[in-house]
């Protein structure tokens, strides 16, 4: 017959190793965010008031680069659906607190995953596209004017990720008010630019206002997974 203590360790455990995953993933994900990001900028890629003629001899210029983001895209795009699932989960077990929030990041998460292959598929059909033209065609321009349509409503979704999941963890005391409160304000920036989706499509500046809430974010996924890890 099994120890009684047993038991009562085993549940505990399982949490810690939850617990671990949970915050390896997340930091995981951040780091290859980050990759991906300097590479982008590495590389010179265009902004989206650039010449279509930028575009091109972009995509035409950095097909291998491409090809390294995309996979990076196929690498932490199941990184965070393990992460914003496996922390709903940690929260259920807790006691419970948190949930709802966690249960509103879980679906917008999903949705941002589908908007995030959305983007890459274009970025993919755009290095593909660029292969042999010897100037852009109308078919390459829509392309281009799609993947920053896509980009663009793919941070207002960001945003309600990035303030269930703030909310979640600390109404479960997984993280500190500060953490909160940079989720928050990383969320709310990310929101703010959604209506100006259009306008971001078109190369406005205010992409850098969600830009900044998604740097926000992304100290904050840190932050949230050392202490996973660590707790």
């Amino acid at each position: 017959m099994r120890p009684p203590e047993n038991t009562s360790t085993t549940p505990a455990s399982s949490r810690f190793v939850r617990g671990r995953l949970v915050g390896a993933a997340a930091i995981a994900f951040a780091v290859l965010v980050v990759t991906e990001n300097v590479l982008f900028a590495v590389t010179g890629a265009p902004p989206y008031d650039a010449p279509i003629e930028k575009v091109l001899a972009y995509y035409q210029a950095n097909r291998d680069a491409v090809a390294i983001e995309s996979g990076l895209v196929a690498l932490y795009l199941p990184l965070l659906l393990v992460f914003v699932t496996g922390l709903h989960g940690l929260l259920a077990r807790r006691g419970g607190a948190g949930t709802d929030w966690s249960r509103l990041a879980v679906a917008a998460g999903a949705t941002l995953s589908a908007i995030f292959v959305l983007v890459n598929v274009l970025q993919i059909g755009l290095a593909l596209a660029a292969d042999g033209l010897a100037e852009p065609t109308p078919a390459f321009g829509l392309i281009w004017q799609i993947h920053a349509a896509a980009y663009a409503l793919a941070l207002p979704m960001l945003g309600t990720t990035c303030i269930g999941l703030a909310l979640a963890t600390h109404a479960s005391g997984l993280t500190a008010a500060w953490q909160r409160l940079l989720g928050m304000a990383g969320g709310s920036l990310l929101l703010a630019a959604g209506p100006g989706s259009l306008a971001i499509a078109d190369g406005s500046p205010l992409i850098f206002a969600g830009l900044l809430g998604f740097l926000a974010w992304l100290v904050w996924l840190l932050t949230t997974g050392v202490r996973l890890v660590r707790s």
